[in-house]
Order: C-alpha cells, then structure tokens, then sequence
C-alpha cells in the first residue's frame, strides 16, 4: 500500500519526488542525533543493570519521538520557506504546489524512511541465527512487524497532513496530538510480544488519524460516497 501511495500520487512529479526525498534525510538525521544520545547514555551506565536499562530503552524511544516531531517542524517551516521562493519566481504569483500537497508529500518520505528502517532490522534477524518461536514465543513475530511497519508508515503520512494545518493555522493542539499519538504507538510496542497490545491501538489510531486528516484536507462524506460510487 505504501509503495500505491508513492507511485500513484508522488512518482510522476520531480518536485514531489524532491520534498520526498528531503522529508526522508529529515528523518533519518532525527534518528541518528536519537540513537547517538541514547548510545552514549548506555555506555556511560552500568551494561547489567537491566532495570536501568530498560528504563534508558523507554527514554531512548520518548526522545526519538520528540525529536522526530521536533524536525517535523523544522521540516514544516523549511517548506514554508520554499513555497515563498516558488511564489516569487512564478509567473503567475501562485506555487505550483500547495502546503496541503506538501504536507502530504512530507508525511509520505517520514513514512517511508522509518519504514525502510524497520525493514532491515527485520531482513537483519532474520539473517539467524536462532528459530522465531523456538522457547514458546510467538511465532508472527515477522508478519505482526510488518503490519506494525505498515501502519507507522500511514501514520507519519496523516500525522504530517495534521501537524501542517496545525501549525498553518496556528492550531497548537493540533500539533499535541499527533505528538501524543506519536508516543502512544512507540509505547505501545512495549507490550510485546503481545502483539494484541501494539497493533489493535495502533490500527485505531491510524483510522482516527486517518478521518482527521481528510476532513481538514477538505474530504466529507459526500467525496467519500463519491468516489467509491465511481461519480464525478
């Protein structure tokens, strides 16, 4: 689905393609300045210590979620910059793409970006050695990631549509949203390897972040009914 998405609505515009790409090294920058902290913090304390531990894992994940939005915004403004210049140099005074555009677009390459990540964790276990399952666990653990990978690439892709007209409109709650939404998936995946509790909220954060995102993008009822009658 998140390949549909790219090929179907981003592909065939080189300026899409580039916001993309520049939402992707956003990202990825954010990752990196997260997991050099959290390194740092778990050579400077004690390796078996595990309750230390674990609790540096949870900070490690809080602040990677902070610091994903904290660039999000950066992101965000940024864009807003461009779109001055785009104005400027156009003929006609208008840019030849919209901040609703754009803000898509962004969410699409945090999406993919995060998803390609996850995906070579998984190819890296699955390198062996070792059996999923082989002491009792779950034995989904590759199907259930990727559908946890799915939905977080969804997810960025409707949180960037929200955190734009958050911060357009100066709608700051907005923005505390999709960072609470933001916290609660990566806390939720704790629960595992009880996938129930990370996939369930997550999918129901994804469908309430979902009809979030097209109302404000200008969706109603009607569009919806529309399109899926096949009527112009």
């Amino acid at each position: 689905p998140a390949l549909g998405l790219f090929l179907f609505t981003i592909a065939r515009d080189p300026l899409r393609i580039i916001i993309l790409i520049a939402g992707a090294f956003f990202w990825l920058v954010s990752l990196l300045l997260s997991s050099l902290i959290w390194f740092i913090a778990v050579k400077a304390s004690d390796p078996w210590d595990e309750p230390l531990q674990k609790g540096l894992l949870i900070f490690g994940v809080m602040f990677s979620v902070l610091l994903q939005e904290a660039f999000r915004f950066l992101y965000y403004k940024l864009l807003r910059k461009a779109i001055e210049g785009l104005v400027a140099l156009s003929e006609d005074g208008c840019s030849p793409i919209s901040i609703q555009q754009m803000a898509y677009v962004a969410g699409v390459g945090f999406g993919l970006m995060s998803g390609a990540f996850s995906m070579i964790n998984l190819l890296a276990d699955a390198l062996g050695p070792g059996t999923v399952g082989i002491h009792g666990d779950s034995q989904l653990y590759f199907l259930t990631s990727a559908f946890m990978t799915m939905v977080l690439i969804f997810l960025h892709t409707f949180w960037g549509i929200l955190f734009f007209h958050g911060c357009e409109h100066r709608r700051w709650w907005e923005i505390v949203a999709v960072v609470v939404m933001h916290l609660a998936v990566s806390g939720s995946t704790f629960c595992n390897p009880l996938y129930v509790g990370s996939l369930v909220p997550s999918y129901l954060l994804m469908a309430t972040a979902a009809t979030w995102a097209y109302l404000l993008s200008g969706g109603s009822a009607q569009n919806l009914c529309h399109f899926l009658l096949c009527k112009s």
